[in-house]
């Protein structure tokens, strides 16, 4: 872990050139949501696609939670994505380096998401209704962040606060001109445009509240090159402060989430509709939902990972190589899976996987079975290449 002394602790927005090994704690957490993700992806393809997590009429408990974790797993990408680049910047890349490696691995990740993330979902590449999640928006976001850079720290820490937190008066008194901001509306909520005649993109991740998540990441990188113990309390602090104001303003029930929390049948049912935030686009309180226990876990992991934290930080070394293996690895299951069961595998294979023939599907213990061999699975070609990238310092390494 980096021991770096509090007196010299760089001054806000003048990084130096002291940061010589990875905070082991940013990959442990990052290697933690990318455990999970992997629980929702092998849901989608091998749970009860009938059963909504989200719907609170029809969903059980452990499917609602099973959902409602794998939530952390987006913001925190963004989030982290945002302080790998100022930490870049610590190390000793000048700004004019570190805006040519944003935009141009900005560029190479949407690349990425049309074709080989879409390949790995989809298992084919019919162009007539393309998909862009979080590696586009992640991507997009880079190639503003080049030039936030050039900003002061409490500037892009301004800039970021400010789309995370007033995109949501488009939920209420600016409503209305949504409209009048035709495909521009997508830079605030999903939409699927037409790219043209019998093209059309959807856009799930719209780009400025997920840009604001970025930009206060690459904010947040300083406190990480305090002194070890005083920076674990600032991160603990901040987390527990993010989490105590998203536990206020959602009781408050008025701003910071277009859907309100209403009573249930239950008292445990209500909770579930008091963490039930809106993902798309990513609302305030889902922001602080997410972003403050995950800095709470972050300053915990400071403290050193344990025999599971350090196969954790293996995975979170190499995310995007983890990233682009999981979804055909899942996806192959699903089929050998259906095979074993004598079910029909035709629909694996359509550019609209999710259209499963009547009655597939299988319950949470067998998705949490399957989600188990993925990881174990994935875990060896992790491993290979975290060594790889400590060998070799070839410039497409970053890149992948």
């Amino acid at each position: 872990m980096v021991q770096v002394s509090p007196t010299i602790l760089p001054s806000v927005g003048a990084p130096t050139n002291i940061l010589r090994s990875r905070l082991t704690s940013v990959d442990q957490l990052r290697g933690l949501v990318m455990v999970l993700m992997v629980v929702d992806h092998t849901r989608e393809f091998i749970g009860n696609y009938g059963n909504d997590p989200t719907n609170l009429a029809t969903t059980t408990v452990p499917l609602f939670f099973t959902r409602w974790v794998t939530h952390f797993c987006a913001p925190v990408f963004v989030f982290l994505a945002g302080t790998g680049a100022y930490l870049s910047r610590a190390r000793g890349k000048t700004r004019p380096e570190l805006a040519f490696f944003l935009v141009t691995r900005g560029l190479w990740l949407m690349v990425l998401e049309l074709t080989l993330v879409k390949l790995g979902w989809m298992f084919a590449l019919d162009y007539t209704s393309a998909l862009a999640q979080v590696i586009w928006v992640i991507g997009e976001s880079m190639i503003l962040l080049a030039a936030l850079i050039y900003l002061s720290i409490p500037v892009i820490a301004a800039v970021g606060i400010t789309l995370i937190v007033a995109h949501n008066l488009f939920d209420g008194v600016l409503a209305g001109y949504l409209a009048l901001l035709g495909p521009f509306s997508t830079l605030l909520r999903p939409k699927a445009l037409t790219i043209m005649a019998g093209r059309s993109l959807n856009v799930a991740y719209p780009l400025l509240p997920w840009l604001g998540v970025m930009a206060v990441g690459y904010a947040f990188g300083p406190l990480l090159l305090a002194e070890p113990r005083r920076r674990r309390r600032m991160i603990f602090g901040l987390g527990a402060a993010m989490t105590l104001v998203f536990v206020v303003l959602r009781a408050v029930n008025s701003y910071g989430d277009p859907k309100p929390w209403l009573p249930q049948k239950s008292s445990l049912f209500t909770l579930l509709s008091f963490l039930n935030c809106e993902k798309y686009p990513p609302s305030l309180l889902f922001v602080l939902m997410t972003l403050g226990p995950a800095l709470m876990v972050l300053a915990w992991f400071d403290r050193g990972p344990g025999v599971i934290g350090r196969r954790l930080v293996t995975f979170g070394q190499v995310p995007l190589f983890y990233y682009l293996l999981q979804w055909p690895l899942v996806h192959t299951l699903a089929i050998l899976v259906a095979l074993a069961n004598g079910e029909p595998i035709a629909w694996f294979f359509k550019d609209a996987p999710f259209n499963p023939p009547a009655g597939y599907g299988h319950g949470l213990p067998f998705v949490y079975l399957m989600w188990g061999v993925a990881v174990l699975i994935l875990y060896l070609p992790c491993r290979w290449f975290a060594a790889l990238k400590r060998r070799r310092q070839d410039a497409w390494l970053s890149y992948l």
